[in-house]
């Protein structure tokens, strides 16, 4: 099946618009692209969905900007929607781009059919370690990608999976027009709020899915923080791959079909 894709620009943001049907939009994490939500998996416009998935500011192909905090992306994600003439829509966000999601859904209940949380780590009770954040920015200013990479050091997953992180990041790093902005972005995100306090997100009225991954694989998205987000938001699904396995937010099929779900159940 053949999907027609349209490139957009908005607001210095970089996007897809591909497919048609019930609206789709996927936020990618902080350091990735707009690639990094489904993996370039087609299966939610061959599906019958409408999906639009932008580079966040400062991000892949998308301009950098002043500020970089979660009032400002959820901003942007307003902006996207009004230019495209979306009134509602199925919303998916990985890390970041989950954050994001939930800053807008309170703020805007009534632009959001449902919510996909995948692997939230925004813990508003726990710490930020900024100085591992800071590392990070700086490496990458300094040196580049393999500045970044020297300041992650060995990542820490088993080490059947080392080599495939490592891969990945130098991969997404390598998609990035500004890596200068990317190290703003890596200083500023970490340091936003995209809620005060666990009992902000009672207030959430949309159906909401978290998608946690073990820690194991994904130590730096905790599965106690997703479980958190799915006991705080009456009515949400928590739904995750067999211990083990290789994370569900890495499967970009899987999750693809688990956002179907969830748009479907919405509608």
């Amino acid at each position: 099946m053949c999907v027609a894709v349209a490139d957009f620009e908005v607001s210095g943001l970089s996007g897809t618009d591909a497919g048609e049907g019930t609206p789709v939009v996927l936020l990618h994490g902080l350091t990735a692209t707009r690639r990094y939500v489904v993996m370039g998996s087609r299966a939610l416009e061959r599906g019958g969905h409408r999906v639009l998935a932008y580079d966040a500011r400062g991000h892949g192909r998308s301009s950098p900007r002043d500020a970089y905090d979660y009032a400002a992306l959820a901003d942007d994600l307003l902006a996207v929607l009004e230019d495209r003439g979306i009134e509602c829509a199925v919303l998916a966000g990985a890390s970041m781009g989950a954050h994001t999601v939930v800053s807008f859904a309170l703020a805007h209940p009534r632009r959001v059919r449902t919510a996909v949380l995948i692997t939230p780590a925004f813990d508003p009770d726990g710490a930020a370690h900024l100085e591992h954040w800071d590392a990070l920015s700086d490496g990458l200013r300094a040196d580049g990608i393999d500045g970044f990479l020297a300041a992650y050091g060995t990542p820490p997953t088993p080490e059947r999976w080392r080599a495939t992180v490592q891969r990945v990041i130098r991969q997404r790093l390598g998609e990035h027009e500004h890596l200068d902005a990317v190290a703003d972005a890596l200083g500023a995100v970490p340091r936003s709020r995209p809620f005060e306090t666990w009992g902000d997100l009672a207030a959430l009225a949309v159906p909401v899915k978290v998608v946690a991954s073990r820690d194991e694989a994904d130590p730096e998205h905790p599965y106690a923080v997703g479980e958190r987000y799915a006991d705080a938001i009456a009515g949400a699904q928590l739904v995750s791959e067999e211990p083990g396995a290789s994370p569900l937010a890495w499967q970009g099929g899987r999750l693809s079909r688990v956002i179907a779900e969830a748009a479907l159940s919405a509608a």
